[in-house]
């Protein structure tokens, strides 16, 4: 039977910058407070509906609590290959939705209160493995799709190259790609903290830390519930019934979509951001034929690029996902915004079959 996915399409307004102030730009974009959106600009007055909308006000942690990221976490564990990702212009809030602002080696960590998704999930994660007492076994793979090359974060030395596969049983993977056990929320945010340090990122007009690859963390989970069980009329142990299972949590932040001429980007920087364009428009084109009725699709082009290659079953296949749109509210910024709320609303109507 159609699934669907815990949570549709949520929406997050970051603050104005405060350049943006400086600058004298207007908010054109405003929560309504019931789960909808408002643009109201010249030549544009349009309201878009979602599962949940996140004003400039809202918290990191009412953003994992009303996204339904703690629902995902649990179906991660109950076997399912669950998916959240981060959509939205250069400079939204994406990587700090996800992350938080996320801290050197050298620096203090951040504040609790300012963690994102990524750190909030590991945490409950780890919670509901102790409170179900489950024999839990975590490992995580951290790699970037950076000019169209697969790239592993946590291997040693400088970012490899892997190929991209593709078979019956698997379907699209990544060969090669190395996978690190952990057991504790320390080893899990170092494991972070080092693969997003190797992640290319560059400054330009809009971002100073502007993504320049898509990244994917995917955190791989294998239970077994329970080893044995006792029978009230022999009380003598019996094997399990409960089959092992596999389920997968994966984060993708996505490397903002960006117009060359706004940002200034020039050789390196330009290249890149024609590839990132490339591949944000091949997800898109997939996600809007998703969302046609399934009588009605033609041919999913998943091979279009490698984005949407690893993003198959997250979008179409067997599993769960969650897409979270961070916006601009500033008037300046108004055309990016109204194509990444058109964009949210043709997720919203793509189900898949976990």
């Amino acid at each position: 039977d159609t699934f669907v996915s815990p949570s549709p399409p949520a929406i997050r307004v970051r603050p104005l910058t405060c350049t943006e102030t400086q600058r004298g730009d207007r908010r054109v974009v405003h929560s309504l407070g019931d789960s909808t959106v408002h643009v109201s600009a010249a030549r544009h007055d349009a309201t878009f509906g979602f599962s949940a909308v996140f004003d400039a006000g809202a918290s990191q942690e009412a953003v994992f609590e009303g996204s339904g990221m703690r629902q995902l976490v649990e179906l991660a564990i109950d076997g399912f290959s669950c998916t959240v990702f981060a959509f939205g212009q250069t400079g939204s809030g994406k990587t700090y939705t996800l992350m938080g602002p996320l801290a050197q080696s050298e620096t203090p960590p951040a504040a609790p209160g300012l963690l994102g998704l990524m750190q909030r999930s590991f945490a409950c994660l780890l919670e509901q493995s102790r409170s179900r007492g489950s024999d839990l076994a975590l490992s995580a793979s951290y790699l970037e799709i950076y000019n169209e090359q697969v790239r592993d974060l946590l291997s040693p030395g400088p970012p490899c190259t892997l190929p991209l596969r593709w078979s019956k049983t698997r379907g699209f993977y990544v060969e090669n790609q190395l996978s690190v056990d952990f057991e504790s929320l320390e080893a899990i945010a170092d494991l972070l903290l080092q693969g997003s340090q190797r992640r290319r990122t560059s400054a330009h007009t809009l971002n100073r830390h502007s993504s320049r690859s898509h990244a994917l963390l995917t955190i791989h989970v294998r239970s077994r519930a329970g080893g044995q069980s006792i029978t009230p009329s022999t009380r003598v142990p019996q094997p399990s019934a409960c089959p092992s299972k596999q389920g997968t949590l994966c984060f993708v932040d996505l490397a903002g979509s960006e117009r060359v001429k706004e940002t200034g980007s020039s050789g390196e920087l330009s290249v890149e951001a024609n590839n990132i364009n490339r591949s944000l428009l091949a997800l898109g084109h997939c996600i809007s034929l998703l969302a046609k009725p399934r009588g009605k699709r033609t041919h999913i082009p998943y091979r279009d690029s490698k984005l949407t290659r690893l993003l198959a079953r997250s979008l179409g296949g067997s599993g769960v996902t969650l897409m979270v749109a961070c916006i601009s509210p500033s008037s300046r910024c108004l055309s990016e915004t109204l194509s990444t709320l058109h964009y949210a609303s043709r997720a919203r109507r793509v189900t898949t079959r976990p």
